[in-house]
Order: structure tokens, then sequence, then C-alpha cells
């Protein structure tokens, strides 16, 4: 079911996301949806961006807890909103089977108002590295910060 506001949004999505089921979240997204998830990997409609999350919340999600934060919802007119939330992700399984540890991220949707709810057009799900302020690619991709000395 969709949100009836976009401010609850956020809410839905942690929903779907605590069903394991892919299908969930993608009930959530409009047929020709655009999802990049936080490492650039980048689905196009309904069934890629469902399809991507039941195989990773039936894996390596699949003891994961997804909690949302703080919100900011910004009209993009009566019936389009860009809705914005800080997420905590914990109970991630690491690629050699151990706890990963917490993570936080922030989820940017694009909605637009329908007759049955508010549906996301676009979503882009962003890592936050604290301490760091870009990446940088030195034999791998990492987390840096020019602030700091040393």
């Amino acid at each position: 079911m969709l949100p009836e506001a976009p401010e609850d949004f956020p809410k839905a999505f942690a929903q779907a996301w605590a069903s394991r089921e892919g299908a969930e979240i993608g009930a959530l997204f409009a047929h020709d949806a655009e999802f990049v998830n936080v490492v650039g990997l980048w689905w196009h409609d309904r069934e890629a961006i469902a399809r991507a999350h039941d195989y990773a919340l039936k894996s390596f999600f699949a003891e994961t807890t997804l909690s949302a934060g703080a919100t900011r919802v910004r009209a993009l007119g009566p019936d389009h909103a860009l809705v914005q939330c800080r997420f905590r992700l914990t109970g991630q399984t690491a690629p050699d089977g151990s706890p990963a540890g917490p993570r936080a991220t922030i989820l940017s949707f694009v909605l637009e108002r329908r007759e049955e709810g508010w549906i996301a057009l676009a979503a882009q799900n962003t890592d936050i590295a604290p301490g760091a302020e870009t990446h940088v690619n030195r034999d791998g991709l990492g987390a840096v910060d020019y602030r700091t000395s040393g």
C-alpha cells in the first residue's frame, strides 16, 4: 500500500524492507522508476528494483533492521515531492559470513502523487562515511578527509 503523505514514504520503505520481499519494495516504485544504490548499481524499472532487493534481502541483508530517522520533504509542486531520509542499517552479513557493523545512509526519493498514494519515480541511496568529505581511488575507492593532516 502506498503512503498517503510524502513524509510517510521512508516508514513505508522500512516496512517493505522488513517484509524480506523484494516485491514489497518494488510496489513502492513506478513501473519505469530509477534506483541508484550505494555503490552506483543503477536499476531502471520496478522489476529490476524488486529483483535486486529480493536477492539482497534473502542473502546478506536477511537479518537486517532498517530504521528511518530524520526526514526532510520538499514539495516540487502539488503532485511531486523530494523526500530525503537518514536510515540506520544493522545486522548485515559480511562476505565471509561474519556480522558487519552498522551503517548509516541517506535515501533520496522523488515521489509523485497518484490516486492510490505517493509512489517513487526515482531513488538514490548514499552511504554516510563519518569524518570523510569525499572518496579517493588509490588501489580501491576509499573515503578520505582533506581537512585532517597525517
